[in-house]
């Protein structure tokens, strides 16, 4: 029942996830982070197979960090999007990955989000989901999203997603954890009003 979210507003980008993990019909853990912060001004937001899911970004956390390590530079929101799509297409003909990913984050200035599936397709989106809370968050971002959101309307579109789950799946996440990025770095966002 994994449920990740993310969307752009007016220089920065806004990801939110449940806090489930799940076997089946059972919620095995509570207050899991399915939002890591890689890189400084990137988030990664992962739902899948709870092994799948932390063994993958795990990999590619370690590799980006690799990366910066021997070139001095951290890979841009565009190459680690590029990267890890390349590494699930690697992976699907040899040992497929269960792992749904979003990553957004802040580059010169530009903020940007990607959405990348199990089968390793890559797109540049402005709103994105995963999980089956996606069937109906994309209502919402059809009606209530709008280029150049501010922040607090950021957060009353969040909060409108996580009411929708909460109020339409019948066995809902019931708590969500919700992060952004933007020139300040990565944090997590209370949503209370």
């Amino acid at each position: 029942m994994d449920c990740l979210f993310g969307f752009v507003g007016d220089g920065f980008v806004m990801m939110g996830a449940d806090t489930s993990a799940c076997q089946s019909i059972i919620r095995v853990k509570q207050g899991i982070d399915k939002i890591l912060e890689t890189g400084g001004k990137k988030l990664m937001g992962a739902v899948g197979d709870g092994g799948d899911r932390v063994q993958f970004t795990e990999f590619i956390e370690a590799n980006m960090q690799l990366y910066s390590f021997r070139n001095g530079v951290p890979l841009s929101t565009n190459a680690t999007a590029k990267f890890i799509r390349g590494e699930l297409a690697t992976a699907l003909r040899k040992g497929p990955y269960n792992a749904n990913l979003l990553v957004g984050g802040l580059d010169a200035g530009e903020v940007s989000l990607y959405y990348i599936d199990y089968l390793a397709t890559l797109h540049k989106m402005n709103c994105a989901a995963h999980g089956y809370g996606a069937l109906f968050m994309y209502t919402l971002f059809d009606s209530e999203w709008k280029p150049g959101m501010s922040l607090e309307e950021a957060k009353v579109l969040a909060r409108k997603c996580i009411a929708e789950v909460k109020l339409r799946l019948v066995v809902a996440p019931p708590e969500f954890l919700v992060k952004i990025v933007d020139k300040d770095g990565c944090r997590v966002v209370s949503l209370e009003e």
